[in-house]
């Protein structure tokens, strides 16, 4: 019995700083609710941001259904990876690099007739097809070029057309 009054006359003496000390607890408290009702709503309209347009599904099927979007692009963007490797390969081989030269082959011919002309690829791999326009006959020739070099004798327009084929892209 004496404990309980012991109790009630701390209580009594000390009820003011109690009263105090529970109602700045309870401002605190106050403050922590209002800051998580603040953050509540902003993760409230993220959420609403992320569902919408799917129609209360859950957020596993939502996830999901964007993963397997995701893997869908995948799969189509190595396939155009694939894709663009074989056609830069391809291109490779492909004439890409052109050049013409005309030319007057014999002085008592009139106007430039003759001409030069080399086709090459990205590896500087062609031909260089030269037609010699005579009075009396027109010859052409073709010679083969591998890696930019000719294992035939090239006439001087026949050097200069091939050199100007290999600098197109350099």
């Amino acid at each position: 019995m004496d404990e309980v009054k012991s109790i009630i006359s701390i209580l009594s003496n000390y009820h003011i700083y109690i009263t105090l000390a529970l109602v700045a607890l309870l401002v605190v408290f106050a403050i922590i609710i209002i800051v998580l009702l603040s953050n509540v709503n902003k993760l409230e309209k993220k959420y609403r941001k992320l569902m919408r347009g799917t129609n209360n599904k859950n957020l596993e099927e939502l996830l999901l259904k964007y993963l397997d979007t995701i893997d869908d692009v995948k799969d189509n963007n190595e396939e155009i990876k694939d894709l663009c490797n074989n056609t830069k390969m391809l291109i490779e081989h492909c004439i890409q690099k052109v050049a013409i030269v005309r030319y007057k082959a014999f002085e008592d011919v009139g106007s430039d007739l003759s001409y030069s002309i080399a086709l090459l690829d990205g590896n500087n791999d062609g031909i260089v097809l030269t037609s010699i326009y005579g009075r009396n006959e027109s010859t052409t020739y073709a010679k083969p070029i591998d890696k930019g070099i000719s294992r035939y004798d090239l006439s001087e327009e026949e050097e200069s057309v091939l050199h100007e084929a290999i600098n197109k892209f350099e």
